[in-house]
């Protein structure tokens, strides 16, 4: 690896505020605002929207949507797949 380059890793927290949940990874990333962690520690907090706690695919809370019966809508709308216009 070439010297001076590459971002400064480090450990930094990021609190999901939706639901309530805040992990400690490392980052790149840098923020002023700082949380005591459960080690004691201090370290930068950074707030998300939307992690693996409360985004729907992985809660299950998810909605199926009915793409058999768009492409059955496109079919009939331009014609059937494959087929080739004269």
């Amino acid at each position: 690896m070439k010297p001076r380059i590459h971002p400064v890793s480090r450990p930094v927290v990021f609190r999901d505020r939706a639901a309530g949940t805040a992990f400690l990874t490392r980052s790149t990333a840098d923020s002023t605002q700082r949380v005591e962690w459960e080690d004691g520690n201090t370290y930068p907090v950074i707030d998300v929207e939307v992690s693996s706690a409360s985004h729907p695919f992985y809660t299950g809370t998810g909605r199926v949507f009915d793409t058999a019966g768009r492409v059955e809508r496109f079919e009939r709308r331009y014609g059937a797949r494959g087929a080739k216009k004269s």
